[in-house]
């Protein structure tokens, strides 16, 4: 499905998100330095679990608004939430005023309404997308995201250390303006009309999401999914918490290439983007090569190299080894790009695609949530045994995926007996 053909929805989003995600991306990757600067590991390690506390709640909550409400409306006041929350943080980090904590309710305010946005926007995809081409689909706006990725961190290495009031404002726009674009061009995708139905009450609201919700749980594949994810998010979390701080408090200035010198702290800017460097170049062509193989090689296969690489990471003492094992880690992250979406798209009901799209992105919201706890256990254990522990996690996470196609294989094999009576 060429991009040319898609809904106007998609190609409007396509261009809008992409300007959002490279500002976005100028100064995300150095927050968690920021934080361990301003106020420790430790209590950044806290601080930050709290903000993804908040985030999941957010995210539950933006999953049933969407059916409820409607993708449009959403994700609208979500970009114009954000924009308001990096303008505010702008101005926390400006030469007139430095409130770090001010900062961190911003980051965090910012995150919620990420939350809301993301299951919103996830479903309006698979509302206008046939089945055979969400895979695709999924692929390309991931593939955009990590052109942000690439370019982002490159600029923010450069400006962030002396013009973080300039970035955050530079987000604070791009977020409104994205605001503005969506309440303009979009249409309403919802296949119920949206804001039709009525909720009486609060309570009546907190019963009838906490009802759909548990009828999401009861599925079990689809509960061995989530699991299996927020252990494998222990690892691919770290992209933006333990290695920029590991790589800042461990890699010694290094001369590369041409005399190009490098030390620990913008060497992360280096890796992030060889990281967004790689999926460009290399999503399609792993999708198609994985297209090969059944769905579980690609899951399993991915959380097993995820493993690997985490033990090699607490190995590595150069900018070379560390840029070679973010090749592996990218690898094993385009092994699932695009099926992990198309995979819950599947499984997800019509009706119910925003609570489905919610209640999976809880493998990144509570994955988010635990994640912080690396920067603590440095303190407690060193990186050495941190990565080990990290790269447990991730090998556990490749054996709920098998147990969870073995699961969705018994449960079609006693659908094919029940149909054939």
């Amino acid at each position: 499905m060429r991009i040319r053909d898609w809904d106007r929805n998609l190609k409007v989003r396509l261009f809008g998100e992409a300007l959002m995600n490279t500002t976005f991306w100028m100064f995300f990757p150095f927050m968690a330095i920021y934080f361990a600067d301003s106020f420790g590991k430790e209590n950044a390690s806290m601080l930050l679990i709290v903000s993804q506390v908040f985030s999941v709640v957010a995210n539950l909550l933006g999953g049933y608004c969407a059916d409820l409400f409607g993708r449009k409306r959403m994700m609208v006041l979500s970009a114009y939430g954000q924009g308001m929350a990096f303008f505010i943080f702008a101005l926390a980090s400006s030469p007139w005023w430095q409130s770090p904590f001010v900062g961190f309710l911003c980051f965090t305010f910012a995150g919620i309404c990420g939350a809301f946005y993301w299951p919103a926007s996830q479903a309006m995809v698979a509302d206008v997308v046939p089945e055979k081409d969400r895979s695709h689909v999924f692929a390309v706006f991931y593939t955009s995201v990590n052109v942000s990725v690439v370019i982002g961190p490159t600029i923010g290495g450069v400006f962030y250390a002396d013009h973080q009031f300039a970035l955050l404002f530079a987000a604070a726009c791009s977020c409104f303006a994205m605001a503005t674009l969506l309440a303009r061009q979009l249409r309403e995708t919802a296949p119920l009309a949206a804001g039709e139905q009525k909720v009486e009450s609060w309570p009546q609201f907190w019963r009838e999401q906490l009802r759909q919700y548990t009828v999401i749980v009861r599925d079990r594949t689809f509960f061995l999914f989530i699991a299996a994810g927020v252990l494998v998010a222990q690892t691919f979390m770290q992209l933006d918490l333990l290695i920029p701080v590991y790589t800042k408090e461990t890699i010694e200035e290094e001369t590369l290439w041409g005399g190009f010198t490098v030390d620990g702290a913008n060497a992360f800017g280096l890796l992030i983007a060889e990281n967004g460097l790689l999926v460009v170049l290399g999503t399609v062509m792993v999708a198609r090569y994985m297209a090969r193989y059944d769905e579980r090689w690609a899951f399993i296969g991915s959380s097993m190299l995820y493993g690997v690489t985490m033990w090699l990471f607490s190995h590595a003492t150069s900018i070379v080894e560390l840029m070679a094992v973010m090749a592996l880690f990218t690898l094993a992250e385009l092994m699932t790009a695009g099926l992990q979406q198309s995979f819950v798209s599947k499984l997800a009901p019509e009706d119910m695609r925003g609570q489905y799209f919610a209640a999976a992105s809880l493998r990144f919201t509570i994955g988010r949530m635990l994640a912080p706890l690396s920067l603590a256990a440095v303190t407690w254990i060193g990186y050495t045994w941190t990565f080990v522990a990290l790269s447990m996690l991730a090998l556990a996470s490749a054996g709920l995926y098998a147990w969870m196609f073995r699961q969705a294989g018994q449960r079609a094999q006693r659908s094919d007996v029940s149909l054939s009576r």
